[in-house]
């Protein structure tokens, strides 16, 4: 029965992914993809689960832009096989805080389950990105197109119990990281010995038929792509990664707070989500 359920652990320092560090970690789900299991368990780190894509690696390359690009070419390849997962029920266990693409990549699995306390930051705006890792496809279907653009929008940090409400998550619990561990493992264990998980795999596999008809996957990768390479020469990113990277302080209060200087509310905002 121990033998159910596969554990993928990966411990980023500050949880940032490297493009070689997202093509180990796709490596590492894949091989845990081809074992005779039920589900997969994406444990992250203690410490954070992921913050996207490495941008202090990003911040000494020769050429940022282009090592941007790559970098989220690989964590769109890691997202792109567990949203494709057809042989398993998949998990991400956040035991610590995930912020930007970090986020999204826990949005592919099935189920998201976050440690209480921990706190979440589902946008990329304030480093001037648009953002990627199929969020425009993994972020509304789980809190609807109106909630996504507010949430890319403010750009305000989340607790778990807010992600709950609204179905960001599935589910919070474990005040420490060894409560937390032991409930991932209840819970993994029972959907994989449950006599209804041959049903849930094939609901879910049906499902993902149905809305590849709809609007393949690709389709979402393109046109978020499209944003990305726009933004990776844009001077404003850059400028945004050095301040973040080199701790230089905001001169200003950042827009997303100041609400004053908004020129428009969240209703009128031109977020190109797609329909």
């Amino acid at each position: 029965q121990k033998n159910e359920v596969g554990y993928l652990h990966f411990d980023f320092y500050n949880g940032a992914m490297s493009t070689d560090q997202c093509q180990r970690l796709k490596e590492a789900f894949l091989y845990a993809r081809s074992q005779k299991t039920k589900v997969i368990v994406l444990m992250g780190g203690q410490d954070f689960f992921s913050n996207g894509i490495h941008l202090n690696v990003i911040e000494a390359a020769d050429d940022p832009a282009l090592i941007s690009w790559h970098n989220i070419n690989a964590m769109d390849d890691l997202v792109h096989e567990i949203l494709a997962t057809t042989t398993h029920l998949t998990i991400a266990a956040l035991q610590g805080n995930a912020a930007a693409g970090g986020v999204m990549l826990a949005l592919a699995a099935d189920l998201v389950y976050a440690r209480n306390g921990i706190v979440l930051n589902p946008h990329y705006k304030r480093m001037g990105l648009y953002g990627s890792e199929y969020w425009t496809y993994s972020l509304p279907k789980r809190v609807g197109k109106e909630k996504a653009i507010e949430i890319t929008e403010t750009c305000m940090p989340m607790s778990t119990q807010v992600a709950q409400e609204i179905g960001l998550i599935d589910s919070c619990f474990g005040n420490d990281h060894l409560s937390f561990q032991i409930q991932i493992q209840l819970i993994a264990e029972e959907i994989a010995q449950s006599p209804d998980y041959r049903y849930k795999l094939n609901l879910k596999n049906q499902l993902r038929c149905l809305e590849e008809q709809f609007k393949p996957l690709v389709e979402f990768r393109i046109e978020e792509l499209e944003h990305m390479k726009a933004n990776f020469s844009d001077p404003n990113y850059h400028k945004s990664r050095y301040n973040f990277v080199h701790k230089v302080p905001p001169s200003e209060t950042p827009m997303h707070l100041a609400k004053h200087r908004q020129p428009a509310s969240l209703s009128q905002c031109q977020m190109l989500l797609p329909d």
